[in-house]
């Protein structure tokens, strides 16, 4: 278990579609940074509310002229989260800001590829069995 803390940065992205003639502005949370602050809590804290009231999100920045300052409102959650309301010309959006501490890392593993033998073999046999979905500990079914 490692002790490292982190500024997580989640905006809120927008797409619009149009089935059927109809416009639907669709929202998603989106996390678009996790920034390693170090093993201090505080500092992390104080990293998130400097994120809170003076990050830009995407959306704003690709139409931001030099010296433009958006307006924000910033607020924090009594659980230390800030969710952040930005304003400008015409366009706004959302981000929430929270710290968080890096309990588990896992790097990806891939299995190796299979042989023409293999592949040949699993065409004929079918699809291979599904993976398991998650349970808790003491709901989980022995294989």
């Amino acid at each position: 278990m490692t002790n490292e803390w982190y500024v997580l940065i989640e905006e809120d992205t927008r797409t619009t579609e149009h089935p059927d003639g109809v416009e639907l502005k669709l929202h998603r949370w989106t996390l678009v940074g996790a920034h390693p602050i170090g093993h201090d809590e505080a500092e992390a804290v104080a990293a998130a509310e400097d994120a809170a009231l003076h990050y830009t999100p995407l959306v704003l920045a690709r139409n931001a002229r030099p010296g433009d300052e958006p307006a924000r409102h910033a607020f924090l959650a009594q659980d230390g989260a800030w969710v952040v309301l930005v304003r400008q010309r015409h366009r706004e959006c959302h981000i929430r800001v929270t710290t968080a501490r890096l309990v588990h890392s896992q790097a990806e593993k891939e299995a190796p590829a299979k042989s023409l033998k293999e592949k040949f073999r699993g065409a004929l046999e079918g699809p291979p069995a599904l993976v398991k979905p998650w349970a808790p500990p003491g709901k989980r079914q022995q294989a």
